[in-house]
């Protein structure tokens, strides 16, 4: 299967298929979300807020602080609108700033080809608990990019690399780092 098109799977199971998953957690919708319309939100959070919900059954431990990274509740922190029947993002100021800024991101690995090593996989704010389950929404997932493979771990990782923040993706992509480099 052509990476692309997997990340494309993956975003499209966000907003599709009956379940919407936000900040809160996932809420299964008792019909598929209507074209030219979003899922209602239980929370009351707007669309897109919260970076995935971390069970507190997971075997993974959660991302400790970091001073070198840029946090998750950043990149999370935004809404979304119904534009031409699409639900796309709405960036604050602080988010569309960091848009062609090198910088380092620490996640959980998804990868989207099997290997030891990936040079194309998905960065979590989350571990994924299920092999069926997205760990978040496209808030909560980073598309990487690497010009060297970094080995795949169930731990956490920090890559660097230059940050894009995605205005259209066809894929459904709110961001992604691209000449990325695992770091240590």
């Amino acid at each position: 299967m052509r990476p692309l098109f997997q990340a494309s799977r993956i975003a499209a199971l966000l907003v599709m298929g009956g379940v919407w998953l936000n900040g809160a957690g996932a809420q299964a919708l008792s019909s598929p979300v209507p074209p030219g319309s979003a899922p209602s939100q239980p929370s009351g959070l707007p669309h897109g807020q919260g970076a995935g919900v971390h069970s507190p059954l997971s075997p993974f431990a959660p991302l400790p602080k970091r001073n070198d990274v840029v946090a998750w509740s950043t990149l999370t922190d935004i809404t979304t609108k119904v534009e031409k029947k699409r639900i796309v993002p709405v960036y604050p100021a602080p988010v569309a700033e960091l848009n062609q800024k090198k910088l380092r991101l620490q996640g959980f690995m998804m990868p989207l080809e099997p290997g030891e090593s990936q040079r194309h996989f998905l960065l979590a704010s989350v571990p994924l608990t299920c092999g069926f389950c997205t760990p978040g929404g496209p808030e909560s997932m980073v598309e990487v990019r690497t010009s060297k493979p970094v080995k795949y771990k169930l731990e956490a990782v920090v890559v660097e690399g230059t940050f894009h923040v995605l205005q259209n993706d066809p894929y459904g992509l709110y961001y992604r780092i691209t000449g990325a480099v695992g770091v240590e």
